[in-house]
This record gives structure tokens, sequence and C-alpha cells, in this order.
């Protein structure tokens, strides 16, 4: 399954990495697993066939036609991670850094890791890593692999 367009059908708004608008190979994503099975369920759910996939649910709790603004979103992220306990001092750019932190301490494929985000530069997706995360990274511990145990004296 692919995620559909998040805007009129056929043709996606244009945005930072898109000043044109138009659909390229690269833009398409893969949706599976439990993310697709989530996305299935909301599309059955919400009866959207077409148009933006999120969108505004008013008072009346009445889906909207328009997409979510990028304030709605980093709105909705902060709420959440309050919620959460996390504090509220993320936005909506913390998702994206958050999966590439995610995805480095899985020690998933850097060229993967660009290819869902569409960053074009080592440097730039580099910079989206945070620096906490090494904590937990196999590379933290790297020296510890060739400590002798204590039966090994």
């Amino acid at each position: 399954m692919t995620a559909p367009s998040s805007s009129s059908p056929g043709r996606p708004a244009a945005s930072k990495t898109n000043h044109t608008g138009k659909v390229k190979p690269e833009d398409v994503k893969p949706v599976v697993g439990m993310a697709a099975e989530a996305m299935e369920a909301w599309l059955k759910a919400s009866g959207i066939t077409s148009g933006p996939l999120f969108r505004r649910i008013n008072k009346a709790g009445r889906l909207g036609e328009d997409a979510l603004t990028g304030t709605a979103i980093r709105d909705i992220v902060k709420a959440r991670c309050k919620l959460a306990g996390v504090g509220d001092d993320f936005s909506a750019h913390s998702l994206r850094s958050g999966f590439v932190t995610e995805a480095g301490r899985r020690n998933l494929p850097l060229q993967e890791t660009m290819a869902m985000t569409g960053h074009r530069s080592v440097d730039v997706v580099s910079g989206y890593f945070r620096a906490g995360a090494a904590q937990t990274s196999a590379l933290a511990r790297m020296m510890d692999s060739g400590k002798p145990s204590p039966d090994d004296i």
C-alpha cells in the first residue's frame, strides 16, 4: 500500500521540498505492516476515498475537507507529548527527527532512511540524529565487546 496524496487527487500540494507540486517517484512512500493496518482502519472509519489523508475534525465530530495545517499538526504533537508526560517542547518537525534517530538507533541503512525522509544530503540527515540517542547506541559500548570477561583472566 502507498500513502494517498495529501492534497487534491493526483497532485500534491507544493512544499519546501517539492516546489512544483508534481508527483515524483521518490515522493511515493510504502505503508506496510501496522502502519498500513492503521491507515486502512482510518480510511474505512473516515470514509476518505480521495484528497487529504489528515484532516480537521470539527467540534461536532465531522470530518473536514481541507488538510490539517502545519500549525494544527504542531499543536497536536505538543498536546500529545504533554499528555504522555514528556513535556511540550516538541513540534511536528520532532516527528522527522525522531524517525531519523530511531532508524539510527536500530542501525538501519542510512540510504533507506534518506529515501524515506527525502533527504539528499548525508550532512543534513545526520543533523536530525539526536545526540542523546547515542547513550543507547551499540557504538557507545564498542570497546566493551573486546573486554575480557572474568573467566578469561
